[in-house]
């Protein structure tokens, strides 16, 4: 099938890649543009599936927005039977969608209408919820409003965003070429608007860990924001990342250190972190970190 593909983060990049290896057709992908990057924000980095694309030697295209007439053509001359899009992170006006003589294709990381929107991965862990998965839908105007054609779940267990954003890649790419090795089979499924929750795009200021929170809730925060932005604590006056932690027992004021092994008592339960990061300092292991860092019992963190 003659396909555009349209995606920019890793989680795009399982689908470029077996599109092709399935013999696709890929007459150009779409990504973000290069970014500042690198040693002091000097180099510009390109995305994920733009280094993929061409290492594929696949022609790749980054304009800042679709909304021109003149993008809006270059974008049709490319006689395209399917657009496929995986995270690319720019509306589709309404001339792009129609393009395409078979459509858009989104590969979305839930399962609709559940988490439409921007951060999908990191809201499902966020509100605990004990599964996610893919949904391909047949893309239209409103955000993720478009029909479900096909549906793959897995659990969230205790897994971090960057895992399970790993693992619905995967799950992702797979969906997607089996289900387009017969496309007219399809029965496309209108999604239940009332059901839906919206992803909001994750602010930085909520990794700030909340210790009056329940200790289930401080761990939830921690695995939705590892690895990026990252859950974060004041310890005096430094910043301090947590990248993974445990349940532990122990009663105190929220934020309170209550031993020598680092249990925090939350405003339930507590935690114990198990692997931290000081701004600018690699992440260590707990152990390591309390032999370089002040963090006796009865310290209060913020």
């Amino acid at each position: 099938m003659r396909i555009i593909f349209m995606g920019t983060p890793d989680f795009a990049v399982p689908s470029l890649t077996a599109l092709a290896r399935a013999n696709h057709e890929i007459v150009c992908v779409y990504t973000q543009p290069p970014r500042p990057g690198g040693r002091r924000g000097k180099q510009l980095t390109k995305t994920p599936v733009h280094v993929e694309a061409e290492r594929l030697g696949i022609e790749v295209r980054h304009p800042a927005s679709l909304k021109s007439a003149e993008a809006q053509a270059e974008f049709a001359a490319l006689e395209a039977e399917l657009a496929v899009v995986a995270a690319y992170g720019l509306i589709l006006p309404q001339p792009i969608l129609d393009a395409p003589t078979r459509g858009c294709i989104n590969v979305h990381a839930s399962i609709l209408p559940r988490w439409r929107g921007a951060a999908p991965i990191q809201r499902a862990i966020l509100a605990g919820d004990e599964g996610t998965g893919i949904t391909l839908m047949q893309m239209e105007a409103g955000l993720d409003t478009g029909p479900m054609l096909a549906t793959v779940r897995t659990q969230v267990e205790d897994k971090t965003a960057g895992e399970l954003t790993d693992e619905l890649a995967q799950l992702g790419a797979r969906l997607l070429v089996g289900q387009l090795e017969d496309l007219d089979a399809l029965r496309p499924i209108t999604q239940e608007d009332e059901e839906a929750t919206y992803a909001a795009k994750i602010d930085k200021a909520e990794a700030r860990i909340d210790w009056g929170a329940e200790a289930a809730t401080v761990l939830r925060q921690v695995r939705a924001f590892t690895p990026a932005p990252g859950a974060w604590f004041m310890l005096g006056e430094d910043r301090v990342k947590l990248h993974a932690a445990e349940l532990a027992q122990g009663t105190g004021a929220p934020g309170e250190i209550l031993d020598q092994t680092m249990t925090i008592a939350c405003g339930t339960g507590a935690i114990r972190p198990l692997r931290l990061q000081k701004a600018g300092k690699p992440a260590m292991e707990v152990d390591e970190f309390l032999r370089g860092n002040a963090a006796e019992p009865g310290t209060q963190l913020s």
